[in-house]
Parts: C-alpha cells; sequence; structure tokens
C-alpha cells in the first residue's frame, strides 16, 4: 500500500494537469529505508510527448546525486497518460528499474465519464505489475 500525503498527491495531481497534453513526470524522495514518501520533485519530461516521458540523463543524474547527499532515495516515481488509463505501459514496465519504489500513474484523460484523472500506484518489479491500494492522510 502506497500511504501519501494530501499535500503530495495534489502536487503530483497539479504537475499531471499543468503539463498536459504532454506527459508530466517526477519524483517524490524520501528518507533512506522508510518508504515515506516526503520530497515533491517535478522533473522535465525530455521527449515533450503526449505519449512518452523520458527523464533528462543530465537532471536525473544531479538527482540521484543529491538524494545520496540527503540520504534519501526514490519513494515514487511518477507520471501521468494524457490519453490512456492510469496503467503501467510495456514501455513503462520495461524502464522501471527501481524495485522498492511506488510507481504512481496519473490519467488526464476523461476516460470513464467520472472525472478527468486517475490516480493509481503499481509496483513493478521483474516486469511483473502488481496493482496497489492508495492512502492519502492529511499527515504522516
Amino acid at each position: 500500500m502506497l500511504t501519501i500525503t494530501q499535500a503530495l498527491y495534489d502536487q503530483i495531481v497539479a504537475h499531471a494537469h499543468r503539463d498536459h497534453p504532454d506527459e508530466a513526470c517526477g519524483v517524490v524522495a524520501g528518507p533512506v529505508g522508510e518508504g515515506r514518501p516526503e520530497r515533491f520533485i517535478p522533473m522535465l519530461n525530455a521527449a515533450r510527448s503526449p505519449t512518452f516521458y523520458e527523464f533528462d540523463s543530465q537532471d536525473l543524474l544531479k538527482l540521484y546525486r543529491e538524494m545520496d547527499d540527503r540520504d534519501e532515495e526514490p519513494v515514487i516515481i511518477y507520471h501521468s497518460h494524457t490519453a490512456t488509463e492510469a496503467h503501467p505501459s510495456r514501455t513503462d514496465i520495461a524502464y522501471a528499474n527501481e524495485p522498492g519504489a511506488h510507481y504512481v500513474l496519473v490519467s488526464t484523460a476523461d476516460l470513464d465519464g467520472v472525472g478527468d484523472f486517475q490516480f493509481r500506484s503499481f509496483r513493478i518489479l521483474d516486469g511483473e505489475v502488481t496493482e496497489e491500494e492508495v492512502k492519502v492522510v492529511e499527515a504522516y
């Protein structure tokens, strides 16, 4: 289960809407070994595409160095889908290389007629995708 604060949830959703029609992407870092998302880090989609996201390699290197310096790890890796449901694509699964991370997908497409986004979390390990419950709390 992913437990996330309302503030972080809102920031991820706002980023997805702000970058629409391109996919948004980013990371939420937290203290190493605690699995608690704390620090919202929106990233630039270097692909600038409505169907694909890519972290800029230099930005990603800088981010990992910064997280190392702060004793953090990526707790959530998120991105948006602009025309499909919030479910990992084959490409998403192939690029998932953080076995301990929650992979959050936000859809900015109104696919079910009940709203213009879905917020879902998955674990992706060795190509296996497992959806998990998302619990939104005011504070930890």
